[in-house]
């Protein structure tokens, strides 16, 4: 068994779940961490019972002040050593920046910033004690560009990104590596959660599928590459778009994160099956 274990966030379902299941693949002991206990066991009972590694389940809301140092407190009394930290948790709310209520956004930047920079702050300097130790954080293709109707989660996920390449170098020759990764949209429920469902980003099927993203991402984070981006469409999208000033950016974003209207969803799908029926 593959003795360094690896710590989780948003671990009970999508991109998380599957960077679990990759893990437990390559027999590491796992610690995950989500709000729903419930949740978490049932992942946890799948992989140890499929990949006989021992996985620990820790129920935190990240966006709670003191969650990262109860996580720590709790690990700490089962004497569990974290040598690989994956900062995956995250959320998203879709509208204008003015109709969202500001304690949604303090629970988005909780968990998407605040909640990286706690639980990075707090392993390292146990990974740095030993001399080696990985930390990924899942930022966003939306971390490169502005993102109108999308705009604190796009503001967010640059923090994350920014955050992972000044870590990466200033870890350089320590024996711990940082990678940022940075998928573009994929089919999770943070779609639905973020009242995303009906948007042209989501409408058009350019999503990848969690299992993906995850293969990537291990890959990634082993190697210690410093940003990683899934999928050749969204390498594509972050090269042509940097070429772009950010207005247009900006514009093209807003484009994609408004919603389909009925006639043109039947008319996109119609495009679909047509292809399809190409295809055959």
């Amino acid at each position: 068994m593959n003795t360094e274990t690896v710590l989780i966030t948003g671990a009970s379902s999508g991109i998380g779940r599957e960077i679990a299941r990759q893990f437990a693949k390559h027999s590491h002991p796992l610690v995950l961490v989500a709000p729903v206990q419930a949740e978490l066991q049932s992942v946890a009972t799948d992989l140890s019972s499929l990949h006989q590694v021992p996985v620990h389940v820790i129920a935190k809301d990240l966006s709670q002040d003191t969650a990262a140092e109860e996580i720590v407190d709790e690990l700490r009394r089962d004497d569990v050593t974290v040598d690989i930290l994956v900062n995956n948790a995250g959320l998203g709310q879709r509208g204008q920046f003015w109709d969202i209520p500001t304690e949604r956004y303090i629970e988005i930047m909780r968990v998407n910033m605040e909640a990286v920079v706690r639980l990075t702050r707090l392993f390292l300097p146990p990974m740095l004690r030993r001399g080696h130790g990985r930390v990924m954080n899942t930022a966003s293709i939306a971390g490169f560009e502005p993102g109108p109707l999308l705009a604190v989660y796009h503001a967010t996920k640059a923090f994350v990104l920014s955050l992972s390449e000044a870590l990466a170098t200033e870890l350089k020759d320590t024996g711990i590596t940082v990678t940022a990764l940075c998928p573009g949209p994929v089919d999770t429920d943070f779609f639905p959660k973020a009242e995303m469902i009906d948007t042209k980003v989501f409408q058009k099927g350019n999503v990848m599928a969690p299992q993906e993203v995850a293969e990537v991402a291990f890959d990634a984070c082993m190697r210690g590459e410093r940003v990683v981006v899934p999928g050749g469409m969204n390498k594509a999208m972050v090269f042509s778009r940097r070429l772009m000033p950010e207005s247009a950016q900006a514009k093209m974003n807003e484009t994609y994160y408004e919603e389909v209207k009925s006639e043109d969803r039947k008319r996109e799908r119609g495009d679909i099956e047509a292809e399809a029926r190409r295809k055959e």
